[in-house]
């Protein structure tokens, strides 16, 4: 049984999870962000299943329309720790093999945003977490989200979070958002 999960989203989420469905008895043969695949003979611990989701804060999605924002966020999180070498619209397209115009025009409908508003949120959060690891300049972190140019990013962040990068950079009360809690 394969089944879509909403808010799943980092790794320490599908530990979570995993954790859970081990000690309740289930058999999770795949975990992958937003997905699980359960092992034959789960069909009949379904309410259990939803239960332990509904617990750690998470959904089982069984509208089509739900699945498919589900996919979009999951590919935009995979492009964004990858590294997106071609065009938004052509990479959503071939991963999820739909037409843009549709997954976009589902995507606005039920979260109120476009795609690329939302694909431009999710890297002001992973700025702000290379910020905070304080690992990276501002230059190599232009770079690993395919910027142009670091005062592209610059320019973006300032209009996104009200200040620069630098600024955030010295305040160290930091406002980050779960991934989860993006829209």
């Amino acid at each position: 049984m394969r089944i879509k999960v909403k808010n799943m989203v980092c790794d320490r989420c599908k530990s979570v999870l995993k954790n859970d469905f081990q000690k309740a008895g289930i058999v999770v043969e795949q975990m992958d962000l937003g997905e699980i695949l359960f092992a034959d003979g789960t069909e009949d611990k379904k309410e259990r299943i939803r239960e332990i989701l509904n617990q750690n804060g998470f959904e089982w999605i069984a509208d089509l329309n739900e699945t498919i924002i589900v996919d979009i966020k999951k590919y935009l999180l995979e492009a964004i720790e990858n590294g997106l070498s071609q065009n938004l619209s052509t990479y959503l397209s071939q991963k999820m093999n739909k037409e843009y115009s549709v997954i976009s025009k589902i995507f606005s409908a039920k979260e109120g945003l476009t795609i690329e508003k939302y694909f431009i949120l999710l890297k002001m959060e992973k700025v702000k977490e290379e910020i905070q690891m304080d690992n990276k300049t501002f230059s190599e972190i232009a770079y690993d989200l395919n910027y142009k140019s670091s005062s592209h990013l610059a320019k973006q962040f300032k209009a996104i979070t009200g200040m620069s990068m630098t600024e955030y950079r010295n305040i160290q009360d930091w406002d980050r958002r779960s991934l989860d809690q993006i829209v």
